[in-house]
């Protein structure tokens, strides 16, 4: 894993694009901070914009890093969360303005995926993390069922689980700065 991780790291580093397995699915990858890096996750994908990204984060340190605000009933909702649960914040700051959604919000996840915590404490800032699918496909189950084009298009494929079925999609919440919580996918 260590190789797998030095590897990626340096795709990161100069602003690449890796697919990874991550604690839910088979996505797509790069500095959430490098706005060139998030557009062409854009565009591999043929996706819009007005459609953000979901970005990882290793935990609530670097959470706290990357959202003005989190609301305090973050850490209870996470713990309790039996599934990987990713939480829409308002006022994300740090981040690729291309990642920010109209509304001033950011979907992000303290990952759980071993490789994935590793990688982005290594690197120090957020990753960004979507499905590896072209806009409008079924998101893939497995590293076979990717699109060529996805494959072609990324500057690395992490060497680890390959064989690894995708999960569910996690949950998605919106966590306003007032406390109100609005379930967008279970």
């Amino acid at each position: 894993m260590k190789t797998e991780i030095e590897r990626a790291l340096a795709v990161l580093k100069r602003g690449g694009l890796m697919l990874y397995h991550t604690d839910t699915l088979w996505g797509i990858g790069c500095d959430a901070t490098n706005a060139a890096a998030v557009e062409r996750v854009f565009q591999l994908k043929e996706r819009t914009e007005s459609m953000a990204f979901i970005c990882l984060v290793n935990d609530f340190k670097m959470l706290n890093k990357f959202v003005e605000k989190v609301p305090e009933i973050t850490c209870e909702i996470l713990k309790n969360a039996d599934k990987p649960t990713t939480i829409i914040y308002d006022g994300p700051i740090g981040v690729a303005r291309n990642l920010i959604a109209d509304d001033n919000s950011l979907a992000i996840r303290v990952v759980q995926d071993d490789f994935c915590k590793k990688l982005i404490r290594k690197f120090g800032r957020p990753i960004v993390s979507t499905s590896a699918n072209v806009s409008g496909e079924k998101a893939p189950q497995s590293l076979q069922e990717i699109n060529p084009k996805i494959l072609e298009g990324v500057d690395y494929v992490v060497n680890l689980h390959h064989n690894k079925k995708a999960t569910k999609p996690s949950v998605i919440i919106k966590l306003k700065n007032d406390g109100t919580v609005t379930v967008i996918r279970n």
